[in-house]
This record gives C-alpha cells, structure tokens and sequence, in this order.
C-alpha cells in the first residue's frame, strides 16, 4: 500500500514541477504516472550502480554529488519517456531537488505514525 502510495505521490510531484520549473514539462498523469514507474526502475537498478562508481567525488561533496545523479537519472528518463520533456541538465536538477524534499515530507509522514 505504501508503494502504491509513494508512487501516486512521486507522479503527482512529477505534475507540480511542470507547473514550478520553466524547461520541465510532463503532458498528463498518465504519462507521469510512467515516468514515476520508470524513474523507480531507475533508481532501484542504475543509481546505485552510479553512487558506488561516484563514491570519491561524492565523499568530497559530503553527498551532494547524489542530487547530480538525480537529475542525471531524470534527464536519462526523459529520453524515452515520451511526454516528457527536459530542456537541460538544470531543469533536471531543480526537479530532483522537488522530489527530494516531497519524499522527505512523505516519509515524515508515513512514518510519523509508528511512533
């Protein structure tokens, strides 16, 4: 139920950054419900693949590095998600940034109530 939950919300994030970034665009929920499916895959099987190659520049940048990564992932995904589209490496970038702080909410929330 959480997946579906995260998934739904991770969509739903996908449709307010098309609204908040210039150079970002998802055409419906339909195709941003795709895009969150693939995006999952992505980082489920590529990021950490990416965060172990990374691991010297990412220790320098006390972790920062990993929001490059996102975007990279985000731009990557735009590629052969048609419906969205991604205008650059800094669109992608301010997306990973919205989804981050979304999913830090998310899991406030979720597990706000096991305490």
């Amino acid at each position: 139920m959480k997946l579906l939950l995260r998934w739904l919300i991770t969509a739903a994030t996908l449709l307010l950054a098309t609204n908040l970034i210039t150079g970002f665009s998802v055409s419906n929920f339909y195709v941003a419900l795709i895009a969150a499916l693939v995006l999952g895959l992505l980082n489920a099987i590529v990021r950490p693949v990416l965060i172990i190659l990374t691991l010297p520049v990412n220790i320098l940048t006390l972790g920062l590095f990993t929001f490059v990564i996102n975007g990279l992932l985000i731009w990557f995904m735009s590629t052969f998600v048609k419906g969205v589209e991604v205008s650059g490496f800094l669109p992608a970038l301010f997306v990973a940034l919205i989804l981050w702080a979304v999913g830090v909410l998310t899991n406030w929330l979720l597990h706000a109530g096991k305490e």
